[in-house]
């Protein structure tokens, strides 16, 4: 009876499948136009249909010391940007799930704020109060730059799984014995390890897109 009730289940509707593929086109269709561009043998301008068809270009971006130079930076940075955000998105999830305190819910809004403002607005609070403590402009600066809004992939991850982790364990395990050190790595990590990953992998792609 369930194979047969499976093998009957109608998929979506035709109108809503070309819905979804007309949106898809109008969101990627522009990306694929100017990646086509990078095999034109066309220096002077963008014609379509296009001229000819070369790999030259690559050749020349791979042969430049600053392409390497900044593909270096933006990984460094992420990297970078990914551990902080992973620490202090972790334990502000932990702190905001298990403690009762006033402002919790303000320190909440204020970790959600560097991504739903607008970029421009945060990078230029960023860039006044650097300006303000006579900051100069380093590695670090950029770093610091993107952990404020790398952090809040790992928090959203990390607050989502705290909430579907059941904390009977955890007092199962502080009452057996083990330690605040064991009980994490034993009973919280494997819970957390999964949303962890998923937040630093956003984490850093937010990161290297910057």
């Amino acid at each position: 009876m369930a194979t047969k009730s499976h093998s009957n289940r109608e998929g979506a509707p035709l109108g809503i499948r070309a819905g979804a593929l007309a949106v898809l086109l109008f969101m990627h269709a522009p990306i694929l136009v100017i990646f086509l561009y990078a095999f034109t043998t066309d220096e002077g301008g963008y014609t379509f249909p296009l001229p000819g068809f070369t790999l030259k270009w690559f050749g020349i971006a791979l042969s430049r010391t600053d392409f390497w130079q900044a593909l270096w930076l933006s990984v460094r940075v992420a990297f970078m940007a990914t551990a902080i955000a992973l620490l202090l998105g972790t334990l502000a999830a932990a702190a905001v799930h298990r403690s009762r305190f006033f402002g919790r819910e303000t320190i909440s809004l204020v970790l959600l704020l560097p991504i739903a403002l607008p970029g421009i607005v945060t990078g230029i609070a960023l860039r006044s109060t650097m300006g303000m403590f006579e900051i100069p402009f380093s590695y670090w600066t950029i770093v610091i730059g993107h952990a404020t809004f790398c952090v809040v992939t790992v928090y959203n991850n990390v607050l989502a799984r705290f909430r579907r982790t059941s904390w009977s364990q955890v007092e199962a395990s502080m009452d057996l014995g083990a330690n605040g050190f064991q009980t994490f790595r034993y009973i919280l990590l494997p819970h957390l390890g999964t949303a962890m990953l998923a937040g630093a992998m956003l984490a850093f792609a937010l990161s290297f897109d910057e």
